[in-house]
């Protein structure tokens, strides 16, 4: 794209998602996410007025004497998008790319944590970490991150998201909003999931086009695979070879959803074109 192109682009998408944003995500987010609760800061003498129930017992039985626990309200949150830009994520037979709606989607979550005065970082991954933009805050800042989800070089090489959370978890050590967006087409190591998981709180989300699950019949035809390289001529006109192909995609899947669900995470499957406000907004209700 050339830069007036990326620029009428982003405000497209700014256009469009804070629309959403305003009208259905915003207010649940800040609904869900106010801020991580109370966090503790020192122990202190007890003072007439303090509530009873933050004495700390234990040290008030060691120095037979009152003590109680001081508690801080820990209000701003980070958001971390970890957006994966391995090339099968440069694809789609609808209206949009993968990597457009990946960046409706990263707009939307952004203008509703800025509305809630968070920070928004991102970092995009293949096979390792290509770019980081720190967390900060703001309008500007959130259309920075949406154009450079737009115009990066979609690389073809297999995704490895255990890499791009142990990086992630590895710089962000305080509990962060994690979004993590990719259509999981490559293996990963389903422990780092429970790592991440219980460290941060995790949404997985898998952004698919309709022919990633089901090849139609159009004769024999040459496979290519973006990412590794790899061509294979099917047969598309089997029926038998039709239903083994969407059939290890649903295994596939299951495989997946399992995996997020005994890792304690969260997990949305979403197809390109479909409206995932709707989505994101159940899961803030949850929240």
């Amino acid at each position: 794209m050339q830069i007036k192109d990326i620029v009428k682009k982003v405000k497209q998408i700014e256009i469009r998602t804070r629309k959403k944003t305003e009208a259905a995500l915003m207010g649940q987010y800040h609904s869900a996410f106010k801020g991580q609760g109370m966090t503790f800061s020192e122990v202190r003498p007890y003072q007439f007025g303090d509530e009873i129930r933050r004495i700390d017992w234990n040290k008030t039985a060691r120095f037979r004497e009152p003590f109680v626990k001081v508690m801080e309200e820990e209000r701003e949150l980070t958001m971390m998008l970890l957006v994966d830009i391995s090339a099968s994520m440069d694809y789609g037979t609808k209206v949009q790319l993968k990597r457009e709606y990946v960046a409706e989607i990263a707009a939307s979550l952004g203008f509703s944590a800025a509305g809630n005065n968070d920070k928004v970082g991102l970092i995009l991954f293949a096979d390792k970490v290509y770019k980081v933009i720190p967390p900060q805050k703001g309008r500007k800042h959130i259309l920075s991150i949406i154009s450079t989800i737009l115009t990066a070089d979609y690389v073809p090489a297999e995704s490895k998201i255990d890499k791009a959370l142990e990086y992630m978890m590895g710089i962000f050590k305080r509990k962060s909003l994690v979004f993590l967006l990719s259509d999981f087409e490559d293996e990963y190591d389903s422990k780092m999931l429970r790592v991440a998981s219980k460290k941060h709180q995790l949404l997985g989300m898998r952004i698919y086009d309709d022919k990633d699950n089901e090849i139609p019949d159009v004769g024999y035809t040459l496979l290519y695979d973006a990412e590794t390289g790899k061509q294979i001529w099917a047969n598309t006109s089997s029926a038998r070879w039709r239903y083994t192909f969407a059939e290890a995609q649903k295994q596939k899947l299951r495989a997946l959803e399992d995996d997020f669900s005994v890792s304690s995470a969260s997990f949305m499957n979403i197809s390109t074109g479909t409206d995932y406000s709707k989505l994101l907004y159940n899961y803030f209700q949850k929240k």
